[in-house]
């Protein structure tokens, strides 16, 4: 049976443990963190990774874990209303199969799907890769020296197997000039239940989402050309402060609030453009391959997609690699491009950098309440058109 090593624990990393032993193969998922990850941020999820997951058998649990929000509304200084629509929009566009869910239950759930038959390495990670003639010789910080038949980078937008094996991340990385940063508290008020709340100034955003047993998800998008996600928590607290201190709204409250918060995530908002995304017995899937960007609300589901490919294609090449790893690309490359295409434009849509672009935006999203108009301006980008191959999986009773 041939082994392969999975690099990244979070969407693409589990799945492709999953549909990896569906097609035969014995794999291994390594993760850096100590265990599995939680609190960040909700994701939208729907289209074809909704359609792969149904084929898991995990739509229930993700049902019963995610949120189904009834309204997307912008607020302005003091509060009131000033645009939005109903979210039934989005469940007409994709008939009626979408949720929104933490991004961290979707990966503990996943992970729940291959517990007790792949195993799960965390606190660990590959620090070197030696390919040879029959196989791979991985290097793991702490777990010595293993070998293995495939080594498959799913570690996301800042990938230590595609640093390893391709060259930096400078070489691959588009920055789109915004940074992000989330984090939950409990107790915050007020709560909107099932509603989405966002607020803006030029070139700067928050949005607010009421989650289960008390707690409130913020999410923070501003313009931000050199903001460096690799300096201390205290840094990124700092700038946040710095860029809104001098906003309306709740923000105040909402930065005493995240002075009391453990947590915090930060990033730059960007995506990954390769030339290829494979190197001999090494190949990237998710972010780590083509990262579309956090704002593009589909990283997730594209995980799943390429992970399930990859898997497929494996499966029917019986064990040739190097013709898998290139049918693999071959069938997404094209996909993959049109949705960080969409990702650039919709990008910009959460924190437009003039105030004639948040008046712009916030017509649109006026316009969005009229029959049609929503299908008009989005249908293109939700609805995912790609054909996948039926493969023969071997999946258990």
């Amino acid at each position: 049976m041939k082994t392969v090593l999975i690099s990244g624990a979070g969407i693409a990393g589990p799945t492709l443990a999953f549909w990896l032993k569906a097609a035969g193969y014995e794999p291994t998922l390594v993760e850096r963190a100590p265990a599995p990850r939680s609190g960040g941020y909700v994701i939208d999820f729907w289209g074809l990774g909704y359609d792969i997951a149904e084929r898991m058998a995990l739509t229930p649990a993700i049902t019963a874990a995610g949120y189904h929000a009834q309204e997307m509304r912008i607020v302005g200084d003091d509060g009131r209303r000033i645009a939005g629509f109903g979210t039934t929009v989005f469940d007409e566009l994709t008939a009626g199969r979408y949720v929104t869910l933490a991004r961290s239950d979707l990966s503990r759930l996943l992970l729940e799907k291959i517990s007790g038959s792949t195993e799960v390495i965390f606190d660990d990670e590959i620090v070197g890769i030696d390919e040879q003639s029959d196989g791979v010789r991985v290097q793991l910080r702490r777990g010595g020296q293993r070998r293995y038949d495939l080594v498959v980078g799913a570690d996301g937008l800042h990938s230590a197997v595609r640093r390893l094996m391709f060259g930096p991340q400078e070489s691959f990385e588009k920055n789109l000039g915004y940074a992000v940063a989330a984090f939950q508290t409990i107790g915050y008020r007020p709560r909107d239940e099932n509603v989405y709340v966002m607020y803006g100034q030029p070139g700067r955003m928050i949005g607010r989402f009421a989650l289960r047993d008390d707690r409130t998800l913020f999410l923070f998008v501003f313009g931000a050309d050199t903001e460096d996600p690799a300096v201390s928590a205290d840094k990124h607290t700092a700038v946040l402060h710095r860029v809104y201190g001098n906003c309306g709204w709740e923000c105040p409250h909402i930065l005493a609030a995240l002075d009391r918060a453990n947590g915090l995530y930060f990033d730059r908002v960007s995506q990954i453009r390769m030339p290829k995304w494979s190197r001999g017995r090494t190949v990237l899937i998710g972010d780590a391959a083509f990262c579309v960007s956090l704002l593009a609300g589909q990283g997730s589901a594209l995980a799943i997609i390429s992970a399930y490919v990859l898997a497929g294609e494996l499966r029917k090449a019986d064990g040739d690699y190097q013709q898998a790893f290139r049918a693999y690309e071959s069938r997404l490359r094209a996909y993959i491009t049109r949705k960080q295409r969409g990702a650039e434009r919709f990008a910009a849509a959460f924190a437009p950098k003039t105030r004639s672009g948040l008046w712009f935006r916030n017509q649109v999203v006026r316009a969005f309440a009229l029959p049609g108009i929503a299908k008009l301006a989005i249908g293109r980008d939700i609805a995912d058109r790609l054909d996948i191959p039926v493969y023969d999986w071997r999946l258990p009773d």
